[in-house]
């Protein structure tokens, strides 16, 4: 018979070293691949929730100063929602529904009932407010309900991205009719003229990317023109 033979020592350490090697590149590619899926989802959340709130952002502020009724305005028809809970008189009747405009805070007011009142009916008076401390943009309805995180922070603080913008990038940015932009010590007396408002969200992931260790940013803007606001002077 002929004498059968099985593997050496050395030929199966050899095999179990090449099969760790095998094992470790697979579970190298797997881990990476998960990184990568996490990461990738990350910043398509960011980038959903930042897209969405600054359409939404553009719509309302669009239709600051709407008003169908002009023959309805008064002395004391624009508020200021700051006298909670009860709306008291607008300081400056100029200023119509843009109360507030700063380049972290933006209040505009419109009258979508056709009523005699800025605040009977819900989202007539609209302030958005960033929170630099806390990283996230605050939206309050009407006299001061409704304050609550918008963008870059919920209740629990459970999110998925950080609102990050500076002096050098802010939130509000405003422009007269011929494009000349209105600075931050022209205002509040400018705003009569405001005829075109700059949004920008500079945002980044909640979470650290997976691979680098950093933060993903990104960075929206969009322009809106209050038509009402400036047609209404």
């Amino acid at each position: 018979m002929k004498k059968q033979e099985g593997f050496t020592l050395v030929e199966m350490m050899v095999s179990l070293g090449i099969g760790m090697v095998i094992l470790a590149a697979i579970y190298a590619m797997v881990n990476s691949g998960q990184k990568s899926t996490t990461n990738v989802e990350r910043k398509v959340y960011a980038n959903q929730d930042a897209r969405t709130a600054l359409d939404f952002m553009s719509l309302e502020i669009e239709m600051a100063s709407y008003n169908p009724r002009p023959d309805l305005v008064t002395s004391t028809f624009w508020v200021n929602p700051d006298g909670a809970p009860n709306c008291t008189a607008a300081g400056t009747r100029a200023y119509r529904g843009i109360q507030l405009a700063t380049p972290n805070a933006l209040r505009v007011q419109m009258n979508l009932d056709g009523s005699a009142n800025i605040g009977d009916n819900p989202n007539e008076s609209i302030t958005y407010t960033f929170d630099a401390a806390n990283q996230f943009i605050r939206r309050s309805l009407d006299c001061g309900s409704g304050n609550a995180p918008f963008l870059g922070d919920v209740p629990g603080n459970v999110r998925s991205l950080r609102v990050i913008n500076t002096s050098a990038v802010p939130v509000f940015r405003y422009f007269d009719a011929q494009n000349v932009e209105i600075g931050s010590n022209s205002l509040p007396a400018g705003i009569p003229n405001i005829a075109r408002i700059i949004i920008t969200l500079w945002v980044e992931t909640a979470d650290t990317d997976a691979n680098s260790g950093k933060r993903r940013q990104m960075i929206y803007s969009t322009s809106v023109i209050p038509r009402n606001h400036v047609l209404s002077k």
